[in-house]
């Protein structure tokens, strides 16, 4: 693993056939409708591994693959998965194929990663349901490993529970127990045809809390661009998608913003090769085959471009950016970005420390980032200063804070008082982190973060409580507590700053027009003075 970013991750896959680079995307080859060849996937979009189905395979062209391996009969040269013909089960109930049929198979067409022949969950399935394919998918993933006869081949394990997410959690840990090349959630594509993105993120972060953290991790049918982010964010190393066919089929074109119907379009949004070559009315003009084709190429153009987006806001440290952004695109995607914070400490604790490049917040969905989960934590068992005042102030003009102007011009006034750095402790309160001590602005990220000035209610409130529950856990080493206080967030944590026992004496500047006026700096520096009992002096 190179680079991480919340759960994910650029990694190496090794393969029989190579090794091939996560996150990655999995284009569906239907072996009997090829729109777009598997020859034309490689050469022309870079694509390094596709699925197809091992059961369609041996039902249409049984030994004819066998003979020629699946490699060649595709024309594909770089790594194949084969699906088990699982998802044939859910949508018609049964196959006319056993495990051991499908392994065999799966084994004699020299296949590079291999699924076992699961029994899906479904998206609807009641609990008996649910339960029943959970114990036999377990059953048969004890029965597959017996039964495979190739250890250069990687099975996949998958996940089953559907909606049940305590069967998700419960697949999850026993599937763990077996010794599986790759892990998958199983059972998402309803979900995710419904746009229930909520459900989503439960049940793969219920699957990923209970899996091997060094293991790939599939996710079936991921099938839009505009939740691959999402995807990779929770942890998925591999996802595989035939939408880009299906959805040009039906005339469909796709964005990472949504999809659009082709004769809804007067002008393409893209500059991919057939978006630069053709209006939306020639493309609609064409014969259907030729369409089909063009439009199919659009759509994984699209997918291969997020894919490398997504890989490279993974490697910058700018995944949650990347997040927010998408998250606009559909409400659906944005319930499921406001799921994220309810799983914020776990976000956390597979977050990497620091990157290279400063954080950027919006909103009150930035408040679930990890760098700002980490903080408030980190900050609770910050030590407590000998300082007699606390001096709580709003965000100076220039970051680090203490390097600010602001800060510079208050410490001379204070050392005119025969006040020195251990007299009083400054902290400042801003968004998103709350309160930052000086002695800490320069650590990461405190400074290296560009935040909306003009806040949403909702940050602005949970600020406001952050601050007021650092004084309060702070309060009994204080004499008084000064807070300046400068716009809506000052006004709101001057409501809760409030105490019973009046220890320490809060004082409340308000300061209007005159925010670090040399006035207003002279007015703090007396009522410091006062507290800690030094000596005044005129500036």
């Amino acid at each position: 693993m190179s680079e991480k970013d919340l759960l994910g991750r650029i990694g190496k896959l090794k393969t029989k056939r190579g090794v091939i680079e996560t996150p990655l995307l999995l284009p569906v080859v239907n072996p009997k409708l090829r729109v777009v060849s598997p020859k034309e996937l490689a050469e022309e979009y870079g694509c390094k591994a596709v699925i197809t189905n091992a059961y369609l395979l041996r039902k249409n062209f049984g030994n004819e693959v066998v003979k020629r391996g699946v490699h060649d009969f595709l024309g594909f040269d770089h790594a194949v998965v084969t699906d088990s013909g699982a998802y044939q089960i859910l949508v018609y109930g049964d196959i006319e194929a056993t495990q051991s049929e499908i392994i065999g198979y799966e084994e004699a067409i020299d296949t590079d990663i291999a699924v076992i022949l699961d029994i899906p969950t479904g998206g609807r399935a009641n609990r008996g349901k649910a339960e029943q394919t959970v114990k036999e998918t377990l059953r048969r993933a004890e029965e597959a490993l017996k039964l495979r006869t190739r250890s250069d081949i990687l099975w996949v394990g998958p996940v089953q529970g559907g909606n049940h997410l305590d069967l998700v959690a419960q697949s999850s840990r026993e599937i763990a127990k077996l010794p599986f090349d790759v892990y998958a959630l199983g059972s998402p594509t309803q979900v995710m045809e419904q746009y229930v993105f909520d459900y989503l993120v439960e049940m793969t972060l219920t699957a990923k809390r209970n899996l091997p953290v060094d293991k790939p991790f599939h996710l079936f049918g991921a099938g839009h661009p505009f939740m691959f982010a999402f995807a990779v964010a929770l942890g998925c190393d591999l996802f595989d998608s035939a939408a880009y066919a299906i959805y040009a089929r039906e005339g469909k074109y796709m964005t990472v913003q949504g999809t659009r119907r082709l004769s809804e379009l007067r002008y393409f949004p893209c500059s991919c090769e057939v978006c630069s070559n053709y209006m939306p009315k020639e493309l609609i003009d064409l014969d259907s085959e030729q369409k089909l084709n063009l439009l199919a190429r659009h759509n994984l153009a699209v997918c291969f471009e997020e894919v490398r987006n997504v890989k490279q806001a993974v490697q910058e440290g700018r995944l949650w950016e990347l997040l927010e952004l998408r998250a606009r695109n559909h409400p659906s995607l944005f319930q499921a970005f406001k799921i994220l914070r309810r799983h914020e400490d776990y976000l956390e604790e597979n977050s990497p420390l620091a990157h290279d490049r400063g954080l950027l917040f919006f909103d009150f969905l930035s408040l679930a980032r990890p760098e700002v989960v980490r903080y408030h934590m980190r900050l609770q068992s910050w030590p407590q200063t000998k300082a007699k005042v606390l001096i709580l102030v709003p965000e100076p003009s220039s970051k680090p804070f203490h390097r600010s102007r602001e800060m510079k011009r208050m410490r001379t006034i204070l050392r005119r008082r025969s006040m020195g750095e251990s007299d009083v402790s400054f902290c400042v309160y801003s968004a998103p982190f709350g309160v930052t001590p000086l002695e800490l602005d320069e650590m990461y990220p405190l400074s290296q973060f560009e935040a909306v000035k003009s806040m949403d209610g909702e940050t602005r409130e949970y600020v406001a409580q952050e601050v007021a529950e650092y004084v309060r856990s702070k309060r009994s080493c204080y004499e008084r507590v000064v807070l300046l206080v400068a716009g809506e967030l000052g006004e709101e944590i001057a409501s809760k700053m409030k105490w019973t026992d009046g220890r320490p004496e809060l004082t409340v500047l308000e300061t209007g027009e005159h925010l670090w006026s040399k006035e207003q700096l002279i007015a703090l520096a007396d009522i410091a003075s006062q507290a800690t009992g030094t000596a005044k002096h005129t500036s």
